[in-house]
């Protein structure tokens, strides 16, 4: 494609920022040209703010060691020499909401890892495979901001993407009513063991936020672009509960679902097999060649050895069969830094660059 868009990342020295960091090293389609984070790591090199807490398996890319950290809060620095900005920071709801609307008017397109504007009218929530078709809502986000060129998108919250992609691929059958229970990587907290050694030999019956956001996020997701917005599906009706379990990475989910009308195991399967999106038309660098896998043994999907499949891009399905009280239940599996985090966010700005939402500067 010649010459590579110029990537800013905003909140670099996090879990998920140093996520960004490792997908993005020797992408064909963008590079890490500017990194940035809270006041006390600006001024220092890259390596230097991080030193000690690199989380990733793998060693920090050479091409970001020297990069010298700028202050997030300096909008205008940050963006000067950037295409676009994928963020992930730890601040509250209306800070984080007013930092990135700074970035979008700078003209600068944002790719957010964070909560903060997935029920923002005008603002797309997407997962590549299911709902490509609300980034057109940009085009209304952008004159509420006044730029031609900038706007904000966002990833889903990392629980619903062990199940939504299964259940999307079944909604002609529509589905009615479903219970998901989710067991959720300490990852996914931006904790690992040596952070958090409570969480050994242990479960926490509880995850601040995240039923809510499990049981309406796939609401909006399956919901339509109407008179500039996204009007949230009404059905079909989710209840949820999430648990944190003892793993590093990897958010497993059990599913119960009816259908209006009922498919039979044999057409689910098929769905499931079958089912591609737009990234996979498109052949998007981090788009997963088979988006959804289904496991034939009784004792797959497992956390610790299904996690990565497809490179982390991939879902996990298992464990398919009729239930007694509602029609099915299976088995879901997604990576959660991979594609429920900071893979997801890289996917979405493939599928935006690749759809002319993203450009050179």
């Amino acid at each position: 494609m010649g010459q590579k868009l110029k990537v800013g990342i905003v909140g670099g020295t996090g879990m998920v920022g140093q996520r960004f960091v490792q997908l993005l090293d020797q992408h064909p389609w963008f590079e890490v040209t500017a990194i940035a984070a809270s006041a006390n790591s600006a001024g220092k090199t890259y390596e230097e703010s991080v030193q000690g807490r690199w989380k990733m398996a793998t060693p920090m890319p050479e091409a970001v060691k020297s990069i010298v950290v700028q202050d997030a809060s300096k909008v205008e620095d940050v963006t000067s020499d950037v295409d676009f900005v994928l963020c992930a920071v730890d601040m509250k709801k209306a800070e984080i909401q007013a930092l990135e609307e700074a970035y979008a008017k700078t003209g600068t397109p944002v790719i957010s890892n964070n909560s903060a504007h997935r029920w923002t009218p005008d603002v797309p929530m997407v997962i590549p495979e299911v709902n490509p078709q609300h980034i057109e809502v940009i085009e209304a986000q952008r004159k509420r901001l006044g730029t031609s060129t900038g706007f904000i998108a966002v990833k889903p919250n990392c629980s619903i993407q062990s199940y939504v992609p299964a259940l999307n691929a079944l909604l002609d059958f529509e589905p009615t009513t479903v219970v998901a229970s989710t067991y959720q990587a300490i990852s996914g907290a931006g904790k690992n063991f040596t952070d958090w050694p409570e969480m050994l030999d242990n479960v926490i019956p509880y995850i601040g936020g995240e039923e809510e956001k499990s049981e309406q996020e796939p609401l909006r997701i399956w919901g339509h672009v109407e008179g500039g917005q996204i009007v949230k599906a009404s059905s079909p009706i989710i209840t949820t509960q999430c648990i944190r379990v003892p793993v590093t990475d990897g958010h497993l989910a059990t599913v119960f679902v009816s259908f209006k009308k009922k498919p039979s195991k044999e057409e689910i399967l098929q769905r499931w097999a079958e089912f591609k999106g737009r990234p996979q038309e498109l052949g998007l660098p981090s788009a997963p060649k088979q988006f959804i896998t289904y496991f034939e043994e009784e004792n797959r999907p497992q956390t610790k050895l299904d996690r990565d499949i497809e490179q982390g891009m991939g879902v996990s399905v298992g464990r398919l069969r009729e239930d007694s009280l509602y029609d099915y239940k299976f088995v879901g599996l997604s990576h959660n830094t991979l594609r429920g985090a900071a893979g997801g966010a890289v996917l979405i700005a493939e599928l935006l660059k690749a759809e002319g939402y993203i450009q050179a500067k």
